[in-house]
């Protein structure tokens, strides 16, 4: 037996190599070998994750009483 390892960054490129090993009639493991906490969020996850540390840095303001967040009702309001 052969072992070969494959390092594919390409979401569309795996799918590719496992249908060529599929169609080859070949086994394969797929092994994410990129912890998340050693990998570099992208722009996204890294916009998304300011946002979403700005609004439960809010909630705790209002749970401690230093702030007062608007009622639901008066923000579709104002839409």
């Amino acid at each position: 037996m052969t072992t070969l390892t494959v390092n594919i960054e390409n979401k569309k490129s795996e799918k590719a190599v496992k249908a060529v090993l599929d169609a080859l009639g070949l086994n394969y493991e797929v092994a994410s070998n990129i912890k998340a906490k050693e990998r570099t969020p992208n722009r996204a996850e890294q916009v998304l994750y300011k946002r979403l540390n700005d609004s439960f840095e809010q909630i705790n303001l209002h749970q401690k009483g230093k702030i007062e967040l608007r009622d639901a009702k008066d923000f579709l309001d104002e839409l």
